[in-house]
């Protein structure tokens, strides 16, 4: 026994002495102010150059202090932490972000927090960062917020908070990032990350404010995080800018608790690509307008995923939001023409129209959902959604008369009319055992 304790005391020891003998990188100590005034990019990028020019460490946003700043960019070997009662907060200015968070389309947002070609960058701490979305928005409406006019239809200031681009070996651990103005998180070619015990808040009025963005990333595993989205809470997708990146695999999401007024866990709309191999498990999904949403609008593929344990409570919002409270939606229709807000970049290139891919092998079980509405499951063509398992699936069902199914965006009409029933299939065999409908 005291040798055993002999044991723990020496590597506890160990433990100790490696953090104390980690490099610490003080923000203030490179310049910055953290008054909430004062620009502070260029002094937090001074901090993070050296830390990464020196062999890594850690970055680090002191308490009692905001930080606003420009757009800034993380580097390999680089962990920034952000003590409890920090903020980094963006600078509401639109004119400084200049970088597109799409690559050559400049449509749909700017980078603000970024990294690109990059290894072992962390984002910890019990801090907060601040997108300050409110900032970027135009007058308040009773189910949203109005964009502002861009003057160039082609360029689209808000930025996103934070962009990762081929990043190996990523770590999001318990901060607390909110009030996003565009997209949250998103990974793009990603591969080893982690995402644990966040408070992803975001305003539930601002539109296009997704959660977690996966986008041709594998190996990711999300847990212990509660987000509340205007948009997605969390999305898997293959974007066409980044078609390099490839597939969408390997990924798991559990114990979760989600709020949306879109939908709250979602594959697609974009999906040049394939997604497979992925969990969602252990889940609550509260007030969204979507709960567990397939929305394959592309040719890529949708195989081998997994929905189980989920608790969902859907509701009816506006149209401004996608979605008509399906507590679940497998759908794979080709995408409408394109608009002058994503250029064609929905397409392959030359292209004004698409096609879609294939959904098959998805997995239903134990899910329990309050809904306003029941489930939808179509294709534009029979096989296109097939092998669509239903186990122990309970919706109760809330109010009466018919309903809408959203398909946009789609070809043709966007909504579907219908009489309030647990289950819609178009074109689509289900596969079921034990779901249950219960009308109140």
């Amino acid at each position: 026994m005291a040798k055993k304790t002999l044991l723990q005391l020496i590597l506890l020891w160990m433990i100790v002495m490696s953090a104390a003998a980690q490099s610490v990188y003080d923000v203030t100590a490179a310049g910055a102010i953290g008054n909430g005034i004062v620009d502070d990019a260029q002094a937090i990028q001074r901090a993070i150059d050296r830390c990464s020019a020196e062999g890594g460490g850690r970055v680090l946003l002191p308490r009692n202090h905001t930080f606003m700043a420009g757009p800034i960019q993380l580097k390999s070997n680089v962990e920034l932490y952000l003590e409890a009662t920090a903020i980094l907060k963006a600078n509401p200015d639109e004119s400084i972000y200049k970088l597109s968070a799409f690559g050559q389309n400049r449509g749909e947002g700017m980078l603000w927090l970024w990294a690109e070609h990059a290894e072992n960058i962390s984002i910890c701490g019990k801090g907060t960062i601040h997108g300050n979305g409110i900032a970027f928005m135009g007058a308040e409406l009773s189910d949203s917020y109005e964009l502002k006019p861009l003057k160039d239809q082609t360029f689209d200031p808000r930025p996103h908070v934070l962009t990762l681009t081929d990043v190996k070996n990523l770590t999001i651990r318990d901060v607390t990032i909110k009030e996003g103005a565009y997209w949250t998180v998103h990974l793009i070619g990603c591969d080893e990350a982690v995402i644990d015990g966040i408070n992803l808040l975001n305003n539930l009025k601002i539109r296009n404010g997704d959660g977690i963005d996966i986008d041709h990333s594998k190996h990711v595993r999300i847990a212990n995080c509660h987000i509340t989205s205007g948009d997605d809470c969390i999305c898997l997708k293959n974007r066409r800018e980044f078609e390099q990146y490839g597939s969408c695999h390997d990924i798991t999401v559990t114990n979760c608790v989600m709020s949306s007024r879109s939908c709250a866990i979602k594959i697609g709309s974009e999906n040049m690509d394939s997604i497979y191999n992925v969990v969602f498990d252990n889940c609550i999904i509260t007030g969204s307008n979507r709960g567990l949403g397939i929305q394959n609008r592309d040719e890529g593929t949708v195989t081998d995923v997994v929905f189980s344990n989920i608790q969902l409570d859907c509701r009816l919002w506006s149209d401004v939001w996608w979605g008509k409270a399906e507590p679940i939606y497998v759908t794979s229709y080709p995408r409408a023409n394109g608009n002058h807000k994503d250029a064609n970049w929905r397409f392959p290139k030359g292209q004004i129209e698409g096609r879609c891919g294939e959904v098959s092998r998805i997995y239903f079980n134990n899910i329990t959902s309050t809904s306003e509405n029941g489930c939808f499951v179509g294709g534009d063509v029979p096989g296109k959604v097939r092998d669509i398992y239903f186990n122990n699936v309970r919706v109760r069902l809330q109010g009466e008369g018919s309903r809408s199914m959203d398909k946009r965006p789609c070809k043709g009409e966007g909504f579907i009319k219908a009489d309030l029933k647990a289950m819609q299939a178009m074109q689509v065999p289900l596969i079921t055992e034990n779901a249950t409908v219960e009308i109140r």
